[in-house]
């Protein structure tokens, strides 16, 4: 074991062989190692029969590794992040994290429920992002069920409680990532409370599916979003209530386009704001019972990709612009603007002070529920 800035690390524990096809539907517990306060922090790592690979790590409840075989089958992790407990410690950055109480931004970190005006944490210039200063990508989570079978799984669970980042009442959260033999991913989050809150959570996993390290970032991949409007914002990201048309704008993904040659359009003041993409794209108008189709993702050099379904109405896209060369991931590799995009199904931003937008609301005797699924397509064989 050892130490850097006060996080104890485990390393050979969590190095990968994967030399063989795995064992269809195997869940693995480890350490990932210990915080400062000492508190262990555990790994649990998936796997099917077709060399692929998820690692859920217990702060954050956070999706640490995701290992697909290419074309080639080379064994690539397409999770940018860290390779070691010590980054996620000391700069999140929100890798692979479960994001709530509530997802995205509120206004001015203020808002009004049932008659009473709210305060949650600002951390994003003048708004609250992802629950405040200590969301739940920043807390540890408890590791409740370990499964292997056809679907190996972990479930999670935090109880968030009254007044926490300024949110009324206990919640109860629990993450469960499944990893099956269609090479599908599977994340879905239940909440239950005490008393009447809001609740938004999502996933904030960064892809780069030509692999974390690779140095060509992800503005090469090529992205469809089955969506007609998407909600623009003002300079400091909050919607402004508008729901356009994406026609005709760079926000047309309704065919397929690379990320790059679009990224840097600032003829679009909405691309200005965002230095890129950092926006809501509406898929529907209210959480449905099923899933359905909210982006498709493919990466020409690797062959790989995915299509994510959610049951959610919205789908923040994030081209990662504001890496900025001061984070230093997997491999050693220097994160800089674009090197990674942003997937969210969710509620859209700053619902709780937009009525029109659908309800963050949660009341006792209902559960919330987001389930998100990472359909993979594996590279084909050259």
């Amino acid at each position: 074991m050892t130490r850097a800035h006060g996080v104890a690390l485990v390393t050979g524990a969590l190095t990968l062989v994967l030399a063989s096809p795995a064992v269809a539907g195997e869940a693995k517990q480890s350490s990932f190692g210990t915080l400062p306060d000492g508190r262990p922090v555990a790994a649990v790592t998936l796997t099917n029969s077709h060399g692929v690979l998820a690692r859920v790590i217990a702060l954050g409840a956070a999706l640490q590794s995701m290992i697909l075989p290419d074309r080639d089958g080379k064994p690539i992790d397409v999770a940018v992040g860290y390779d070691t407990l010590e980054g996620y410690a000391t700069k999140p950055e929100f890798f692979g994290a479960t994001v709530g109480r509530v997802a995205n931004r509120i206004a001015g970190g203020r808002f009004t429920f049932d008659g009473h005006t709210y305060h949650t944490p600002v951390n994003n210039g003048p708004n609250s992002l992802h629950g405040g200063t200590k969301g739940f990508d920043k807390v540890l989570w408890e590791v409740v069920a370990v499964k292997s079978g056809p679907t190996a799984s972990v479930t999670l669970r935090y109880v968030s409680p009254d007044g926490d980042m300024g949110y009324p009442g206990t919640l109860t959260t629990f993450a469960t990532y499944a990893l099956d033999e269609r090479n599908q991913l599977t994340i879905e989050y239940r909440a239950t409370t005490d008393k009447p809150t809001l609740v938004n959570i999502s996933n904030h996993s960064y892809w780069n599916l030509a692999g974390a390290g690779s140095p060509g970032g992800a503005m090469g991949h090529i992205v469809t979003i089955p969506a007609e409007r998407y909600t623009p914002t003002d300079a400091t990201a909050i919607p402004t209530g508008a729901l356009p048309s994406v026609a005709g704008t760079v926000f047309d993904f309704r065919t397929p386009h690379a990320v790059g040659p679009r990224v840097r359009d600032g003829r679009d003041t909405q691309i200005a704001y965002g230095r890129g993409y950092d926006h809501n794209w509406v898929i529907g108008t209210a959480v449905t019972a099923l899933p359905h189709l909210m982006a498709k993702v493919t990466e020409p050099l690797s062959g790989l990709g995915f299509e994510l379904w959610s049951n959610q109405p919205g789908l923040q896209f994030y081209s990662g612009n504001f890496f900025d060369g001061t984070v230093v991931g997997k491999g050693g590799q220097i994160y800089r603007m674009g090197d990674a995009i942003v997937m969210e199904p969710q509620l859209f931003p700053d619902a709780p002070n937009q009525p029109k937008f659908p309800s963050a609301r949660l009341d006792p005797g209902q559960t919330y529920r987001n389930v998100i699924i990472y359909k993979f397509t594996l590279g084909a064989k050259r």
